[in-house]
């Protein structure tokens, strides 16, 4: 029986029970509200159902838990996926609802990326002699700044947790297999006026007037269309946000319009920094925040050995996610994961059931397919 929901509309935190199938587990972890910054419920949990299995050598930092194995294969595949949701907006607790003769499960976290989640909950506690030696990751920040991400924290404080030969990201891919993604770029232009009474606007500069020419330059701009190691990764220039102005009768004397670039994975960050540099040449640039991207990597042995098993199609990865961490470490990896990517951190976030357990057998198979490996 779940717990009785709390004001927020989630559940509180009771124990997993990873025996159940992963639907139900995606469910249980989804009505454990874990917005950025609140991982902790869940990582309890997740920390105390995993307790005790000898098969697995269990490590937390922080609100990021890791399990491995260490049973001397010939090789090792990190599998990693997050525990934080973007906020919740009337979406907790989860229900299930068929649309168009599909049995989904609906609600905050299903997509991005607590199926993933669930499934990789599922297969750690039950796969006690994987063909390849296996390292779980499920860790906290994903859905804010970098600097806060608990996998970048993670490889910072314990480099040993991440030797492997290859690596797989439980995002939301509609049960495909993306490679790489793209790079993330935030910065902050701004203009500058002279602060004026509004019934005397001419002895002022109006800095939100002054923003109309960096508008110009992104409603014009044609963003590229890149082919990296036979992937075509889009890009995309966009204003996110607008602000200036004190108070309804005065001029303004400064504006900031926000400004995101995801670049494709053959720029670097550094290069992507000056493009838009060049872009809005004059202006004040600040830099918010920036992430490299990541090339495919689908040349490597294991991974093109998973993309046969799965019978996966190799797509791109638009978004950024924390395959680029593997792929500085020079670890090869993938996104492969339950949902679709166009419901991540919507107000009707549903995954399809089918996709989940599809997504298990897929997984559960190919980890399990090689028991001929030999041992290091």
């Amino acid at each position: 029986m779940n717990p009785a929901p709390d004001a927020a509309g989630a559940r509180r935190a009771g124990p997993l029970d990873l025996a159940a199938s992963s639907v139900a587990i995606t469910q249980a972890i989804c009505d454990i509200e874990s917005v950025s910054g609140n991982e902790t419920p869940l990582a309890d949990a997740v920390e105390r159902a995993l307790a005790g299995l000898a098969h697995l050598e269990i490590i937390r930092d922080g609100d990021t838990i890791v399990a491995r194995t260490r049973l001397g294969r010939a090789q090792r595949v990190i599998i990693a996926g997050h525990l934080d949701t973007v906020p919740v907006n009337d979406n907790l607790p989860t229900r299930f609802e068929t649309v168009d003769d599909l049995d989904y499960l609906w609600g905050r976290g299903t997509v991005d990326m607590k199926a993933g989640v669930a499934v990789q909950l599922k297969l750690a506690a039950e796969l006690t002699e994987p063909g390849l030696d296996v390292t779980w990751m499920w860790y906290d920040h994903e859905e804010v700044s970098d600097d806060l991400n608990g996998l970048g924290r993670l490889a910072l404080a314990r480099p040993d947790l991440f030797e492997g030969d290859f690596a797989i990201l439980g995002e939301p891919s509609n049960g495909q297999v993306e490679g790489g993604c793209n790079g993330n770029l935030r910065v902050e232009v701004r203009t500058h006026g002279l602060r004026a009474h509004s019934a005397r606007s001419w002895v002022g500069e109006n800095a939100i007037h002054k923003a109309a020419p960096i508008l110009a330059i992104l409603a014009g701009y044609e963003p590229r269309a890149v082919e990296v190691e036979g992937l075509v990764y889009r890009e995309g220039l966009n204003a996110v946000g607008i602000s200036g102005g004190i108070a309804g009768n005065v001029i303004p004397d400064e504006c900031m319009v926000h400004i995101n670039y995801r670049f494709a994975p053959s720029r670097s960050s550094a290069e992507a920094l000056e493009h838009v540099s060049e872009l809005f040449a004059g202006y004040d640039v600040t830099v918010v925040d920036r992430a490299e991207g990541a090339r495919p990597g689908l040349d490597a042995p294991l991974a093109q050995e998973f993309l046969a098993f799965v019978g996966a199609e190799a797509r791109p990865k638009y978004g950024w996610t924390d395959v680029a961490r593997f792929s500085a470490l020079g670890i090869p990896a993938v996104n492969y994961g339950p949902g679709d990517p166009l419901k991540a951190h919507a107000d009707d976030e549903r995954v399809a059931v089918h996709q989940i357990t599809d997504c298990e057998d897929a997984l559960r198979s190919w980890l399990t397919a090689a028991p001929n490996r030999k041992q290091r």
